[in-house]
């Protein structure tokens, strides 16, 4: 399955997994929270468009009052989710990511969180972004790094409950300065410090479960919650090492 097929069937109906993953950041050992962080580097003002907005969590936290905002998602579910946040003079659209039904030069910001990893082709998906921004358009991507979250990677492997993603993503921190570098300028990375600290297997458990939509097993569970609780016996806690990066970049090249 690739990226784009499996992101269609973890999100296209729902947005139940996607609220699993996003709960983790509540783990946070950085006492400044990922959204007030990005607040301060993303500048929400003129013509906004975030690709791939899924619930909308961005906007639950962020102020986009000085912004005319325009939020999209491939999936009909995460659309509905957006509606529900009544945000005044907010557009909503469903669409392709690689295929924007926007004209050429229409927004001064464009966003795009942690959601590159998921599709087929990632350069295609940055040339739409670079055609939809304005000579001068800043463009904000999150990505995380092959390391990030390595202790869940782990834990699922050693229960038989490998994530899909990682494997599958034609995009990653490491690699995302070079494909950025084809249609825009001025690219650069700012790494989000801090790491998830959980002192009970449940949010672990529901990270894992967000990974596949066949359920865990009753044995799954049970060798994850062990192996969670023997952890936090020895040491505490247990801790998710994180690999979270900001990328900026100016589109100012023409397009070829």
């Amino acid at each position: 399955m690739d990226p784009s097929a499996r992101a269609i069937s973890q999100y296209s109906n729902t947005s139940d997994r996607l609220a699993l993953r996003v709960a983790i950041l509540s783990y946070d050992t950085n006492p400044q929270t990922w959204y007030s962080w990005l607040e301060q580097r993303l500048d929400v003002t003129g013509d906004v468009l975030e690709v791939g907005s899924g619930t909308g969590e961005l906007w639950r936290h962020i102020d986009s009052s000085r912004a005319r905002l325009t939020l999209t998602d491939f999936s009909s579910a995460m659309c509905d989710k957006l509606r529900e946040l009544q945000l005044p003079q907010a557009a909503i659209r469903q669409c392709d990511a690689a295929a924007l039904p926007f004209s050429d030069s229409s927004f001064d910001l464009l966003i795009a969180n942690h959601m590159l990893y998921h599709l087929d082709d990632p350069e295609a998906a940055l040339r739409e972004f670079a055609r939809v921004l304005r000579p001068g358009g800043r463009l904000r991507v999150s990505l995380n790094g092959r390391d990030h979250i390595q202790e869940l990677l782990e834990l699922g492997a050693a229960v038989g409950r490998e994530s899909p993603i990682l494997d599958a993503a034609r995009i990653t921190a490491e690699t995302a300065p070079d494909l950025l570098s084809i249609c825009f300028e001025d690219v650069s990375a700012e790494r989000f410090p801090g790491a998830f600290v959980v002192h009970g297997p449940e949010p672990v458990l529901g990270y894992l479960a967000s990974w596949s939509d066949e359920p865990m097993t009753a044995a799954q569970q049970a060798d994850a919650r062990a192996l969670v609780e023997q952890k936090i016996e020895r040491e505490g806690r247990f801790e998710i090492r994180k690999n979270m990066v900001l990328f900026s970049a100016t589109r100012s090249r023409p397009l070829s």
